[in-house]
């Protein structure tokens, strides 16, 4: 553990290590003109539609976590890129659907094999990307995703208040 890391609490250890990927992927998908954000996006969006789903931006951004407005945002930004494409869902006129553009696969599938070597690197310390330890973290992580947060029900709070 890194010197500035003794006696971190979890919570700590989750921001700084999401900063610092994100930090990476930012730097590392740069050159082919994308953002971290934009990259998560544009993966997410491949992989969807790999599985023959055209998304809405509703759920997109339900699946990447992101705000409904700023996939909306980065959209509309990747559409005038070229890297993707936007219409008008005809089963539900409110709803804009999105697929990537030829161009968008292409660099979306580079970005991927970048951000793919990244990863290797991140879990190198954990024994590699396939290494049983490495499948624990990862269901770790899923485990501490699905588990619900809210900020005004705190089981401090309610010790407090009883």
């Amino acid at each position: 553990m890194s010197n500035g890391s003794a006696g971190a609490t979890p919570g700590f250890l989750v921001w700084r290590l999401s900063m610092k990927w994100r930090v990476a992927v930012d730097r590392a998908v740069a050159p082919l003109g994308l953002t971290h954000a934009q990259y998560s996006l544009v993966a997410s969006l491949y992989g969807m539609q790999r599985s023959g789903l055209r998304p809405s931006q509703r759920r997109l951004a339900d699946h990447t976590g992101l705000e409904a407005l700023y996939v909306s945002k980065l959209a509309r930004s990747l559409e005038s890129a070229g890297l993707l494409e936007r219409t008008r869902d005809p089963h539900d006129p409110r709803a804009v659907q999105l697929a990537l553009t030829e161009e968008g696969r292409e660099v979306t599938r580079r970005a991927i094999d970048v951000v793919h070597g990244l990863l290797k690197q991140l879990l190198e310390p954990l024994g590699g990307l396939d290494s049983p330890r490495s499948r624990e973290f990862t269901r770790d992580l899923a485990t501490l995703l699905d588990a619900p947060l809210d900020p005004f029900s705190t089981s401090d709070n309610e010790t407090e208040q009883s």
